[in-house]
């Protein structure tokens, strides 16, 4: 398992999709454990990652970007310039988390290319002493479908998984689309999911809008929380002002 995985609590992050430094940096002072800068769905670019990292540094939280693909080579670009670990969505196999896996990973279990240069080492000032002395990054594998769910327990096995993490949205999607193949609902498939982390003895996590569900996902094992978005919490707020009335 990753040495950035916590003991056993709530870690609290939140998504940030608008790719602005500023907004990182605010979501960092307010005492994030984590945070997700969204390259799948939202407004950041590789051009806007290193900034967005840069701006986090030196707080506690700890920074996770999501890609659409695992592309070897953003993947090694994040994780270079500072990134504490990945989220790769719609991972619906054993063999599919093995290639995030690998991409992320250093040999023998990946082929990530090394540099001790990297802005991870501080740009050549703390290479690591030796392979060993590598902290392994932090993968967090996105269940959204239904093959997803029916092959969590195996997605959850692989080694170098962290992280079985939900996304709601597709999911219920998913399920919507496909009723024909839907064994369980959606209430079932979250504790499936769960289930087949805590067998594997990985964490599980899921974005919630809303904080007053934190004590229902905690007890159902999910450990992992993104609470909302900045895009969400600033969409929320402009039409609260918008709409105002003296």
């Amino acid at each position: 398992m990753s040495s950035y995985l916590p003991p056993v609590d709530i870690q609290l992050g939140t998504f940030l999709s608008l790719g602005s430094p500023l907004i990182a940096e605010l979501a960092a002072e307010c005492g994030f454990q984590w945070l997700l800068l969204d390259l799948e769905h939202g407004a950041s670019t590789d051009a806007s990652l290193l900034p967005q990292l840069m701006a986090t540094k030196g707080t506690a939280t700890r920074t996770i970007v999501r890609f659409g693909t695992p592309h070897a080579d953003q993947v090694l670009r994040a994780l270079d310039w500072g990134a504490h670990g990945i989220m790769i969505p719609r991972v619906s196999s054993a063999a599919e988390a093995a290639a995030c896996v690998k991409a992320a990973s250093y040999a023998p279990r990946g082929h990530r290319g090394f540099s001790r240069s990297a802005r991870a080492y501080g740009l050549g000032l703390r290479p690591p002493a030796s392979a060993g002395a590598i902290p392994q990054p932090l993968i967090m594998a996105q269940i959204e479908n239904i093959e997803g769910v029916a092959h969590a327990s195996e997605i959850a096995a692989v080694e170098g998984v962290d992280v079985l993490f939900v996304g709601p949205a597709d999911l219920q999607f998913d399920l919507g689309a496909r009723p024909d193949l839907a064994a369980l609902s959606y209430e079932e498939c979250l504790v499936s999911v769960a289930s087949a982390a805590q067998t594997a003895g990985k964490a599980c996590g899921i974005l919630l809008r809303d904080a007053t569900e934190i004590p229902k996902f905690r007890d159902l094992g999910y450990t992992y929380l993104a609470l909302d978005s900045d895009v969400a919490l600033l969409r929320k707020g402009f039409l609260a002002l918008a709409n105002a009335r003296a």
